[in-house]
C-alpha cells in the first residue's frame, strides 16, 4: 500500500521548534520531488516548502523562508521539516505530498501533488 504519513506535530509556545517528518512506505521517496503544505481552518492549503530529488534543490515560500528547514533522509525514505520561530500564525495541519510528475519541485501549485497523508496538526501559541 502506497502511502506517506506525516507526524511531530503537536503544541509549542510561539518562538518554539518542531521538527515534522514524513515517512514513506509501499514506494521510495527517491524518484519523487516532496512538498510540505499546511492548512489552517477556514483558508486554503498553501505550499510551505519543496525538495527536488534530482538534485537535492530546497525551495521556500516567503512564510518559510529563513525559519524551516527541508531534509530527506534517503536510508530512512523520509523528509523532514525543521520549524525554528515558531510564530502562532504557522497553526495549520501539515501535509506532506508528492509531485505528480518527477523529481524536481515545479512550483508551489498543491494541484502538482498526490499521495496526501493524512496530515499532522501544529498548534503554536502566543
Amino acid at each position: 500500500q502506497v502511502q506517506l504519513v506525516e507526524s511531530g506535530g503537536g503544541l509549542v509556545q510561539s518562538g518554539g521548534s518542531l521538527r515534522l517528518s514524513c515517512a514513506a512506505s509501499g514506494f521510495t521517496l527517491d524518484y519523487y520531488a516532496i512538498g510540505w503544505f499546511r492548512q489552517a481552518p477556514g483558508k486554503e492549503r498553501e505550499a510551505v516548502s519543496c525538495i527536488s530529488s534530482s538534485d537535492g534543490s530546497t525551495h521556500y515560500t516567503d512564510s518559510a523562508k529563513g525559519r524551516f528547514t527541508i531534509s530527506r533522509d534517503r536510508a530512512k525514505n523520509t523528509v523532514y521539516l525543521q520549524m525554528n520561530s515558531l510564530k502562532p500564525e504557522d497553526t495549520a495541519v501539515y501535509y506532506c505530498a508528492t509531485d505528480r510528475v518527477g523529481s524536481d519541485c515545479r512550483g508551489p501549485v498543491v494541484a502538482d501533488f498526490g499521495s496526501w497523508g493524512q496530515g499532522t496538526q501544529v498548534t503554536v501559541s502566543s
